[in-house]
């Protein structure tokens, strides 16, 4: 732990539930014969047996990032508690997506932001199951979520940027000089190589989506990439020259932004930040989509939606252009 504690957790099975107390305790037995007999006793016919199919799917294993995955398992768990006696043959009821829903919204009084993420796993193994024709429907589709995750205003500006990189290590500078320069989500960049780094370009193939970019390395990263030492095949390591995981990195992150006094930006900021620059500096959309590897409906979207109406130097860009190309009358 961060105070230097040690804990020891048990799970029933890799990926399974944490199961309380001690091996031997009362409690321990009790928890895992029930983890045990939920796991085994799947009966087709109800929902627990399409979670379970949908955890052993491809789709699940293969098609998603560890990460997300370990998100998936955790909010299953949920699922499965409240909904894994449901009958699969009651998901044609008009009354099911109402059922959901209560659900969702009892969740939300904890998180609105957690409940609609659980509703969307949810939907996900239905939508997974209704494609392989094992059930009829999916009643959660289509359903508006509670959270507005709009990230609006949430752009770094050069004064975060200044107050961040007087704070920060010099291998948090490199991840934040990695995350502005390049536009790529913070767990794919965590895992890249040094091998993926020419000299003059970085080449990745994105996790979420499958994309394949190659990015030009600017001035600046590449002044931070050429002067650090290689102490680990992973380029972005901590003060020990260790590679990170992601809840080190998080952590570590959120350290540096207090102590510079920056609230309620993120490392994935940095992602919308690199289009809105991009598109500052007056690239087309095919170039950013080219550099971030989103697609041009989403660069559209960030740049409509999101950042670029609330940036005054677009405005700016917009009248001098105007300025130049009208002819005064006369």
């Amino acid at each position: 732990m961060a105070d230097g504690q040690v804990v020891t957790y048990s799970y029933a099975w890799k990926g399974g539930p944490r199961l309380p107390g001690k091996p031997g305790d009362p409690d321990f037995v009790a928890a895992y014969n029930r983890a045990v007999a939920r796991r085994i006793v799947a009966p087709e016919g109800t929902l627990q047996s399409i979670l379970d199919a949908y955890q052993e799917s491809d789709k699940f294993r293969e098609g998603i990032a560890d990460r997300t995955r370990r998100d998936y398992i955790k909010h299953i768990k949920q699922i499965e508690i409240e909904f894994g006696d449901f009958p699969i043959a009651a998901l044609t009821d008009k009354r099911a997506k109402g059922e959901f829903m209560d659900w969702r919204d009892r969740l939300a009084r904890r998180s609105r932001r957690q409940a609609d993420y659980t509703f969307t796993v949810l939907s996900a193994a239905l939508s997974w199951a209704l494609e392989r024709s094992r059930i009829d429907a999916n009643p959660c589709r289509g359903v508006e979520r509670l959270y507005d995750g709009n990230r609006v205003d949430k752009v770094w500006e050069p004064d975060h940027e200044a107050a961040f990189l007087a704070v920060a290590s010099r291998p948090l500078r490199l991840a934040f000089l990695m995350g502005i320069w390049t536009g790529q989500r913070q767990g794919d960049l965590l895992r890249l190589t040094w091998t993926a780094y020419d000299g003059e370009r970085i080449r990745l193939r994105q996790s979420k989506t499958g994309i394949r970019v190659m990015v030009p390395v600017a001035g600046p990263l590449k002044a931070e990439l050429d002067t650090t030492k290689r102490l680990s095949p992973i380029i972005l390591v901590n003060t020990r020259g260790k590679p990170w995981d992601e809840d080190g990195f998080r952590k570590s992150w959120r350290t540096a932004t207090r102590k510079a006094g920056i609230i309620d930006l993120t490392f994935n900021d940095l992602r919308g930040t690199a289009v809105t620059r991009m598109a500052i500096n007056e690239a087309t959309e095919p170039e950013i989509a080219a550099v971030t590897g989103h697609t041009l409906r989403d660069v559209r979207s960030i740049l409509d939606a999101n950042y670029l109406h609330r940036d005054p130097a677009l405005a700016e860009n917009a009248i001098r252009k105007l300025e130049r190309g009208t002819k005064p009358p006369k």
